[in-house]
């Protein structure tokens, strides 16, 4: 509801049910491919401007939340307008109905991935991992055009390619990304990118105070549990927590967090990552149901089923308690010079970040020879220059990964 006196978009909980709140994620969760950034265009054919459930300007109002936020911004987004549709219930069966299609399939292909043997099964493999090659350059081309547009931006993504090369693991990137951010605070104020519009939901304070104690508190508290319990379980569910909590700028720079968390512990092969990152392009919904499928190939155990669910949950669960925590605060906070420029630093940063992952270990894995990196080369092309959908492309450097091969 937009109050026209005071400017305000004001956005009400109600007007739906769980049901109709699932059934219709459960249409984008079947068909939304291409990452975040197509999600949000999707969900606004779908549910502004077909279904009005919100105004424009409200949903740019919760777009802008989301992007702020470390997170799963499309899943944010979802469980944001499932909430204000169907109350608490509305937003699990946003987040279930948008998430589990592409979860199921990538479990499937990660039980199915084992039993890939010859020269065709291997080929497919290839593929895939020379697939995330070209995925991830379109990433950081894109986000470094968006994200790092002037001097200034462009040095603490430089920054940050330092920081995490000389500190590896996750320590070097919660460096990098608190270095970017407070870098970013003397070096990215900026009045004409200044938001004015005024959003409100509703959140109590209350409420949203206890959801910010409880992100932080699992954030810090859950290392030292695992390690006081010698818990396997518990390890795998920080591990994919703190991945889920520090993820700043689209669902691929959750790429370089996981590495650091599942395969320099040595819960997961370099193979097996990137393959099932490769595979994590070829299905809609969000990008973090790759989370199911490492959940289900980690070693040692718990893995399988149960694996895929604690991974699945815990890369989830912070940037929802962080969206619900921040809400009833955000208004006020946003529009901070000193807010919106440390968040300039930082998605700068995470651009860094994911430049550092597409050498090491996405390029270094996957191209071993001229023969790979022409076809991770031609993958490229069809996304950039000829805008061939992921999937799509994902299939030819399947075939090209088979050819490669068996010539």
């Amino acid at each position: 509801m937009t109050d026209t006196t005071t400017g305000h978009h004001e956005i009400k909980t109600g007007g739906g049910s769980a049901g109709e709140v699932f059934a219709t994620f459960l249409k984008l969760g079947l068909t939304s491919f291409g990452g975040p950034i197509a999600h949000l265009g999707y969900f606004r054919d779908e549910l502004v401007l077909r279904r009005k459930w919100m105004d424009e300007n409200g949903y740019a109002d919760l777009v802008a939340l989301s992007q702020f936020l470390p997170g799963p911004a499309s899943s944010q987004v979802g469980f944001a307008l499932g909430l204000l549709r169907g109350g608490p219930l509305g937003a699990l069966a946003a987040w279930a109905a948008f998430t589990l299609p592409s979860a199921i399939v990538l479990v499937l292909f990660a039980y199915g991935a084992a039993a890939f043997g010859g020269p065709v099964g291997s080929g497919i493999v290839t593929g895939l991992k020379i697939v995330a090659v070209a995925i991830v350059a379109q990433a950081v081309w894109g986000m470094a055009r968006n994200l790092c547009p002037d001097r200034a931006r462009a040095t603490i993504a430089l920054a940050a390619v330092l920081i995490v090369v000389l500190l590896a693991g996750a320590i070097g990137q919660v460096a990098a990304i608190a270095t970017g951010a407070a870098a970013g605070l003397f070096l990215c104020r900026n009045r004409h990118e200044a938001i004015t519009r005024h959003i409100d939901f509703p959140v109590s304070r209350m409420f949203g105070a206890v959801s910010l104690v409880l992100f932080f508190a699992l954030l810090f508290g859950l290392p030292v549990i695992a390690a006081a319990a010698s818990s396997q379980g518990l390890s795998v569910f920080d591990a994919f927590y703190r991945a889920g909590a520090l993820v700043f700028g689209g669902g691929h720079v959750v790429l370089p967090l996981l590495e650091a968390e599942v395969v320099r512990s040595g819960w997961v092969s370099h193979d097996q990552f990137l393959t099932g990152y490769g595979a994590a392009q070829a299905v809609p919904g969000p990008l973090f149901t790759f989370a199911a499928y490492l959940g289900t190939v980690l070693g040692p155990k718990p893995d399988g089923l149960i694996g895929a669910g604690i991974a699945l949950i815990a890369v989830f669960l912070p940037g929802f308690l962080i969206l619900l925590g921040i809400i009833p605060f955000w208004d006020g906070f946003r529009k901070r010079e000193s807010a919106q420029a440390l968040m300039r630093g930082a998605n700068a940063a995470v651009v860094g970040i994911l430049g550092a992952a597409l050498y090491d270990p996405v390029f270094t894995s996957a191209i071993v020879g001229p023969r790979q990196f022409a076809l991770a080369l031609s993958c490229f092309v069809l996304l950039m220059a000829w805008k061939a959908p992921p999937w799509l492309v994902v299939l030819v450097a399947a075939a090209g990964g088979v050819l490669i091969g068996t010539v």
